[in-house]
């Protein structure tokens, strides 16, 4: 597995995270926004767009942080997604992302929602260290129409430190 080194993402990069929102299948797990949208969201301090590449500089995936400024700590990992699936890059892109929500920022609680038939989803947000807290009863509107439970999830700062050592 190649190594993953997390930066901060430009205006260049939105292409990048453009194309991999809208990835065949992807529609079924996770949202995706207009160029205008990312653009505004880029320049909000209370977003945080990550991107991580291999050491050759190549994206592997992105992830959007939201909520960062929050005044009660709760930070939201609004979207993830990587380029190439199954390649085991979720993980140290998660892992990369939470640890730049607890030493970056003043998050002391990252949550997310899943929806309930994202299981590939659901094994990397555990084994990251996040615990489903609920369920959001058909919450999520699929492509389709159909309507789907989102799983809340969450890993607090304590938690985070814990798991580091």
């Amino acid at each position: 597995m190649p190594a993953l080194v997390l930066r901060r993402a430009t205006e260049a990069d939105i292409p990048f995270i453009m194309e991999t929102e809208r990835k065949p299948g992807y529609d079924q797990f996770i949202g995706r926004y207009g160029v205008e949208e990312h653009l505004a969201q880029l320049a909000n301090p209370a977003f945080a767009y990550l991107i991580g590449e291999d050491s050759e500089g190549t994206p592997l995936g992105f992830v959007i942080l939201m909520d960062l400024n929050r005044r009660d700590g709760n930070a939201c990992v609004k979207r993830i997604a990587v380029a190439s699936p199954e390649k085991g890059m979720g993980t140290p892109l998660l892992t990369g992302a939470v640890d730049f929500a607890f030493l970056e920022t003043n998050a002391h609680r990252l949550w997310l929602d899943v929806v309930s038939g994202n299981l590939r989803a659901q094994t990397v947000y555990r084994k990251v260290g996040f615990i489903q807290e609920g369920v959001l009863r058909e919450a999520a509107l699929m492509p389709d129409g159909s309507r789907s439970d989102f799983f809340l999830m969450s890993i607090l700062r304590p938690e985070w430190a814990a798991r580091r050592g």
